[in-house]
């Protein structure tokens, strides 16, 4: 019988990154490290209190607290998170939100296909069904355009929750600073030829969870955005 392979967290980093979460980054960052992981957390120039907050993990070992001193955007990040946890030598790096709409048990769903060696990348799936129809409106937008931009077609490719192997991980290059970089990366997963899974995922909606992320205009922004980008290039 073969023996089923659990996930370490001392082999997990998760990436955390945060751009004015007062009101969540406190209970994400506890429930991370209960379940033993180790975090990079990720403040992207936040005006709120978020910087405040971070100073309780100066002196945590497990909480590793980077700061943008303007707001980059969520690519830009992403970017700082990843290059610190492959510096820490990870031997699995998760995208993780800060506004609290994921379930850390799930962090172990999205690394299991990693772990039996059936991916090098994976992402959460979240229930459309119960989703906001402004979000969701927004996320098939993206989906539509990570297609025909990308030549890639997922259920969700604007999830926050993703995991990589170290060797994916370190192959991945974005350059999109905002929430493109979402489309991007999936981009790259199919340039590096590596195999891409999706898994579901748990999503918690409260009115911090709705409030952010990628709507329907946001969308057509990340769009138009694209469309000049390629016109520059010709």
């Amino acid at each position: 019988m073969a023996v089923k392979k659990r996930v370490n967290p001392k082999d997990v980093t998760v990436i955390v990154p945060a751009y004015n979460e007062e009101k969540t980054i406190l209970q994400v960052l506890g429930e991370l490290k209960k379940r033993g992981y180790t975090v990079v957390v990720v403040d992207d120039g936040s005006t709120d209190s978020t910087p405040h907050l971070l100073t309780r993990f100066k002196d945590d070992d497990r909480v590793h607290v980077y700061r943008h001193i303007i707001n980059r955007g969520l690519g830009a990040a992403l970017r700082t998170g990843i290059e610190a946890a492959l510096f820490m030598g990870s031997s699995y790096i998760v995208t993780f939100d800060a506004d609290g709409q994921h379930d850390p048990d799930d962090i172990e769903r999205v690394c299991k296909p990693l772990i039996d060696n059936k991916a090098d990348a994976v992402i959460g799936k979240r229930d459309f069904s119960k989703m906001p129809l402004s979000r969701n409106i927004g996320n098939f937008l993206m989906n539509i355009i990570t297609l025909i931009f990308y030549g890639v077609w997922v259920s969700d490719s604007q999830s926050g929750l993703r995991a990589f192997t170290r060797k994916a991980a370190s192959k991945i290059k974005t350059e999109d600073r905002g929430y493109g970089v979402s489309s991007e990366i999936i981009s790259e997963i199919k340039k590096r030829g590596l195999r891409l899974k999706e898994a579901p995922i748990k999503t918690i909606y409260t009115p911090e969870t709705i409030s952010k992320g990628t709507n329907f205009s946001v969308g057509i922004k990340i769009l138009i955005k694209l469309i000049i980008n390629i016109l520059k290039r010709l």
